[in-house]
Parts: C-alpha cells; sequence; structure tokens
C-alpha cells in the first residue's frame, strides 16, 4: 500500500511542477494553451514535436520560451536551402600545434544541445534533413566514423511552414514518424490577439524564469513511463491505430479509398506515451480512452497519407482520422 501512495505522491508532485511551468510559459506565449500542453506532452513523453503553423505565430517564441523554463541548454538552427549536414552535426578539422604536430579535433554542431530547434525545418534540402535522423532516434550522431552521445535530455522542436508555400521541402516519411506529436498552430482568437498585442508592444516584454532543472524533466519523464494504462485504453489504441491502416479491417472500408499508406506501431508507441502525459498535465493518476480520442490527430496525422483520389475529393487527413476515431473509439465506447 506504501508502494501505491508513493507513486500517488509522485505523480502529484509532477503535477504540481508541470502546473508551475505552464503559468510561466504562459506569461509569455498568450491565446496557445492547446498548443503549449502538446509541445509539453512530447516533451515529458521523452519525444519530439513538430509544429506546423504560417509565420508570426509565436513558434520560435514558444521554443525559446521552453528552453528558460525547463532550464534545458537550448540551440537554436535556422534551416535554409543551403544548410549542410556538417552545420548540425559538427565537423572534425585538422589541427597543427606548436610542435608542428597534427591532429584531428572535432568541433561539435548545435545539435550537441538539450532542446534543439529545428527552425521552418522543411526549407532545408532532404540531405540536411535526414541528419538528424539517428540523433532523433537513438541519442547518438555518428561523425568521421565515431559516435558521440548527446546530452541527455535531449529534444528536437522542429517548426514547419505550411508545404505550400514557396521553397519548402517535404520532411521524408522516415523523419516525420520520428515526431511523437504533430501540433498544429492556428491563428489565435480576437481577445488572444488583443492581449498579444498590448503585450509585446509595449516598453518591456515579459521574461521568463526557470521553473524546471534537466533532472527534474528527466524525472518526470521516468514517472510518466510508470502510470498505469488500463486495457481499454490499451484497446482503444489498437483499434484507432490498426483501423488507419488499408485494409486491415474490411469495416473500415472508406480506409482503402482515402488512406495510401497508414500509421505503425510507432504510433501506437507514441499514443500510450503521450495519453498517459496528458493525464499527468491534466493532475489525473491513469489515462482515459478520452485522451485517445484527445490525441488521435497529433499522434496519427504526420505518420498518414491521403490517396490522390482523396485529395482530389477535398479529403484531408483531420477529417479521414476523425472519422477512424468516430467508429474504433466513440462507437465502441457507447457500447
Amino acid at each position: 500500500m506504501s508502494a501505491e501512495n508513493d507513486a500517488v505522491t509522485e505523480i502529484e508532485a509532477a503535477g504540481a511542477t508541470l502546473a508551475r511551468a505552464r503559468a510561466e510559459i504562459a506569461r509569455r506565449v498568450i491565446g496557445q494553451e492547446t498548443v503549449v500542453d502538446l509541445v509539453l506532452n512530447a516533451l515529458i513523453s521523452g519525444g519530439h514535436a513538430l509544429l506546423v503553423g504560417a509565420p508570426g505565430l509565436a513558434k520560435t517564441r514558444l521554443v525559446e520560451t521552453l528552453g528558460v523554463v525547463l532550464g534545458l541548454n537550448a540551440k537554436r538552427v535556422q534551416f535554409t536551402p543551403d544548410l549542410m549536414p556538417a552545420d548540425i552535426l559538427g565537423a572534425e578539422v585538422l589541427e597543427e600545434g606548436r610542435d608542428g604536430a597534427r591532429a584531428f579535433r572535432f568541433i561539435e554542431g548545435p545539435i550537441f544541445s538539450q532542446l534543439l530547434m529545428a527552425d521552418e525545418i522543411n526549407r532545408a534540402s532532404p540531405r540536411t534533413q535526414s541528419a538528424l535522423l539517428q540523433a532523433m532516434q537513438e541519442k547518438v550522431v555518428t561523425v568521421a566514423g565515431a559516435n558521440r552521445p548527446l546530452p541527455q535530455p535531449f529534444h528536437v522542436l522542429a517548426t514547419q511552414n505550411p508545404i505550400e508555400q514557396e521553397g519548402t521541402y517535404p520532411l521524408p516519411e522516415a523523419q516525420l514518424d520520428r515526431f511523437l506529436l504533430q501540433v498544429d498552430v492556428d491563428y489565435p482568437t480576437l481577445e488572444a490577439e488583443r492581449r498579444i498585442l498590448l503585450a509585446t508592444t509595449g516598453a518591456e516584454d515579459a521574461v521568463s524564469a526557470p521553473v524546471m532543472a534537466p533532472g527534474d524533466l528527466e524525472s518526470i519523464q521516468r514517472i510518466v513511463r510508470r502510470m498505469p494504462a488500463g486495457e481499454s485504453v490499451v484497446e482503444a489504441i489498437l483499434r484507432l491505430v490498426r483501423a488507419a491502416r488499408p485494409g486491415e479491417d474490411e469495416s473500415y472500408d472508406f480506409v482503402g479509398r482515402t488512406v495510401a499508406w497508414g500509421p505503425g506501431p510507432r504510433a501506437a508507441q507514441a499514443l500510450m506515451m503521450a495519453c498517459r502525459a496528458k493525464a499527468l498535465l491534466e493532475g489525473r493518476l491513469a489515462p482515459s480512452v478520452a485522451d485517445v480520442a484527445a490525441l488521435a490527430r497529433p499522434a496519427l496525422k504526420h505518420r498518414m497519407a491521403l490517396t490522390f483520389a482523396a485529395k482530389a475529393e477535398g479529403d484531408t487527413v483531420d477529417r479521414v482520422i476523425d472519422a477512424i476515431a468516430g467508429r474504433a473509439l466513440v462507437a465502441k465506447a457507447a457500447a
């Protein structure tokens, strides 16, 4: 019984710390509460997040604020078409000592940080985008044949402009799958934009203060992994992810017509971690099926693609996911 009490105490303490962090972030990032929660969700789940939205919606401001509030060593890379992999990873340079001896020395790139902001990641070439693949999955980079571990914790928060804009390259499917969640950043409401206007055009701008340290974040990540998930949540995740795959379930005939390729097992893993993290952020001891439904879009939309015919008919990934979730989760819950 004491072990259960200790677990409850840990979860409650972690929830209180996260509540303070959210409040501190809200001082600088106004009117984007859902976005802040989803990004925090990805970080305390131990994953990476892809922020998608038009320029000027405080994506960069959010990442900068997170670095301060969470006490992480944060670095930023502005992705451009001429950016090379070595500009991110680092490179070995040949140096000559005073005695004339020559030796290679490795100069670390900005990826050697705890929170890397990949700003406008889809403006770089696919070759440069792929430089992040190994780091995001294995938390190491290989340069000149040597494996170099990254600082812990290590997270990538990438921002992406809508792909319809000029000068952008679509991210490869393998890299998209490395992001735990895709977070869509929409325009603020009228009242939120009013507050933004008044708060950011005065003589002073709000300054964030650290609330956590890297060790605190790692402790919370361990707590998230220990949170219990009921069988109903496990079944809901499996039903949702498997139903989104073409040809997996004949009762979802519309999936075969609209989905070119669906989510793999990593999507189920992401949903499980994100549901636990959502419960923790909201002060609950365990996730629910409602959490699975709420996180279906952020966890699945970057792991699916529509057929050409579906796009021509005006279908969107969001609508297809909603339809799948409506049948896989809502109808099952009602039964």
